[in-house]
């Protein structure tokens, strides 16, 4: 008798799994582990073309597996699954959709990356395969710590795949401070975690939602500052000013197509757990939160944009051209409204096809050793490779909003957004940076269809940068602003002579990027109405 009592206390209580919800994530794990057997199974290192075919083959079925979600939380309503901790939606979907589309875009441009630079294995796109399910689980995740669990997962390969070129050292350097940087902002987190648990008694996002909605809290400073350490642990992973110091070096550091994958799929699955926590969550209190967002989006809006201007590495500029992005992203946040979270969608929908297929020019432009990024590197390109260079001025120019392109929409729409949330200061702001950052992206442009002209060495001055001539600073602040080829040691910057080769998957990645960017500027209702849906179909 007392051991049938001791049996019936042992018994777990395992919670009711629907995995249809979670099988994006259980393929992309699944064959990331069967790449990697594959790989320890075998005496050489995998062919690059077996890696990257098996990497599209994986990611294309957590695609088709992610249109089966749609179809069936259009039928029966989005739900939860595993004791409520992972919620799919139709906002888990699209962020499904998004990610597994990055992902096999990626995995076709860093094929004829790794052949040019000598990489062998199928390491790069097993990293890139779980990282991906991090992003996806962010997305999907209904409870506090299945947002760290996927930020984890996201994290943690993101810093391998930054240092993944060995041959390097850039590369390792800005691994280690991705790391450093990461780890940091990670523990920032988890301490958010335990403060709002121990304000609200959960950690369940319905759950802190209903105990907000039914409890006014006299004292409420512990859960203040558990919402503001989660803010500051998001404001990190999507590089929000002031915590985005360590996106130039490692944009920078990192291979060039992982660079794509990062600002594509980090901020992808950063921006899904942000909206969902605040707008979902901690809705009733956005009296609290929403001018904190104001006051990041401004000078993230500013200082990206105004930084990129004096940029002459195209890496960087493309960086802190990430860094205004997302103080775009964050006008939806901030509206803390449908209108707003659908915009926010549908920029980060926008947005990656827009950068994987910039990144994947300057991969291609880089050449062997992934060094030529200087923007004299692209003066004439044009006359060699007007493909290539018309691919790169379109997405260039959706970047920067320009119409018939998905860029111009996604401005206009979280524009809209910030004014029906009567945050007019904020979207004239977003509106200047907008005009501000034409400027940096343009100026590539005129640079690839402009003569082409070599540099010419300039001496250093005999009192260094700080007490040089002031004619040299004029020279010098003209080189930064207005084309001129100035070195800033005394070597000559080698302007871009002869055609590139483009490796063919490469070359078929731009051409989705360009086609999706065009097509869906042109004829924006499809992708529109899906963002609209996936927010009527969001589960608070």
């Amino acid at each position: 008798m007392i051991a049938a009592a001791v049996a019936a206390n042992a018994t777990i209580h395992v919670p009711a799994i629907r995995y249809l919800a979670i099988m994006p994530v259980i393929i992309l794990l699944g064959g990331a582990v069967l790449l990697l057997a594959a790989q320890s199974l075998v005496r050489r290192p995998l062919r690059l073309r077996f890696a990257t075919v098996s990497t599209v083959v994986i990611s294309l079925s957590a695609f088709g597996l992610a249109w089966w979600q749609w179809a069936d939380v259009m039928d029966h309503g989005p739900y939860t699954t595993i004791a409520h901790a992972v919620v799919t939606d139709g906002f888990s979907v699209l962020v499904t959709v998004l990610v597994t589309s990055a992902t096999v875009l990626f995995a076709l441009v860093a094929e004829g990356y790794l052949a040019r630079e000598g990489i062998e294995g199928g390491e790069l796109h097993v990293l890139a395969l779980v990282s991906a399910s991090g992003a996806i689980l962010m997305g999907q995740a209904n409870d506090l710590v299945i947002v760290f669990l996927g930020l984890e997962i996201l994290s943690i390969a993101l810093y391998v795949l930054t240092a993944y070129n060995h041959k390097r050292t850039e590369s390792g350097e800005a691994g280690l401070k991705y790391f450093v940087l990461g780890g940091f902002s990670s523990a920032v987190f988890v301490y958010g975690i335990a403060l709002t648990y121990g304000a609200t008694g959960t950690t369940n996002l319905a759950q802190i939602a209903g105990f907000l909605s039914r409890n006014v809290l006299v004292h409420d400073g512990v859960l203040l500052a558990g919402m503001s350490l989660l803010l500051v642990g998001f404001a990190f992973k999507v590089a929000a000013v002031p915590f985005h110091m360590w996106t130039p070096d490692v944009y920078q550091g990192a291979p060039s197509p992982v660079t794509g994958f990062m600002a594509a799929v980090a901020k992808a699955g950063g921006f899904a757990a942000f909206l969902r926590v605040f707008v979902s969550s901690f809705g009733v209190l956005r009296a609290d939160w929403r001018p904190i967002v104001y006051v990041l989006a401004i000078v993230t809006l500013l200082l990206g944009a105004g930084l990129a201007v004096v940029q002459r590495d195209i890496k960087r500029m493309l960086a802190y051209s990430s860094i205004n992005h997302a103080g775009f992203v964050l006008l939806g946040l901030q509206a803390a409204s449908a209108a707003g979270v659908s915009a926010a969608l549908y920029y980060l929908f926008a947005y990656a096809f827009m950068v994987i297929g910039s990144f994947a020019v300057v991969a291609v432009i880089g050449r062997s050793g992934d060094m030529e990024h200087d923007i004299a590197s692209y003066r004439g390109l044009a006359r060699h490779q007007p493909v290539l260079a018309f691919a790169f001025a379109l997405l260039l120019l959706a970047q920067a909003g320009v119409p018939f392109t998905t860029g111009f929409l996604t401005k206009f729409q979280v524009v809209v957004a910030s004014v029906d949330g009567h945050s007019v200061p904020l979207a004239v702001v977003a509106m200047g940076s907008a005009a501000l950052a034409a400027f940096f992206y343009l100026r590539v442009t005129v640079l690839m269809y402009g003569p082409e002209r070599a540099a010419e060495p300039v001496p250093a001055a005999a009192g260094g940068a700080l007490f040089a001539p002031a004619s040299e600073l004029r020279t010098r602040l003209n080189a930064a602003l207005l084309l001129e080829d100035v070195p800033a040691a005394p070597r000559v910057v080698a302007a871009a002579t002869g055609r590139v080769p483009v490796p063919p998957l490469a070359a078929l990645a731009i051409g989705i990027c360009v086609l999706v960017t065009v097509v869906f500027g042109v004829f924006p209702a499809p992708l529109v109405d899906f963002a609209h849906k996936a927010t009527l179909l969001f589960l608070p």
